[in-house]
């Protein structure tokens, strides 16, 4: 899972137009080279989508893990 952190140039010059300019001018957008991008290790992920309300099962499913791993990255006991 990667989070992508870009700040939307275009949405800030749109907001924020000069009144002194002639016709607006296309803002171009910076290529994301992956420079803004970071990686979570497998408990971080499954922390985040644990908190995100997903359950046990459906983040095994998305993360292609055991259910008892992912029990085990939450410290959650599989005995009664």
């Amino acid at each position: 899972m990667s989070v992508s952190i870009s700040p939307s140039i275009a949405s800030l010059s749109a907001a924020n137009p000069s009144p002194n300019t002639a016709p607006a001018q296309k803002v171009q957008q910076p290529a994301n080279n992956g420079g803004d991008t970071v990686k979570l290790s497998e408990s971080q992920q499954v922390y985040q989508l644990y908190n995100q309300g997903r359950t046990v099962s459906q983040i095994a499913l998305s993360l292609s893990l055991a259910v008892s791993a992912v029990n085990n990255y939450l410290n959650i006991s599989n005995s009664p």
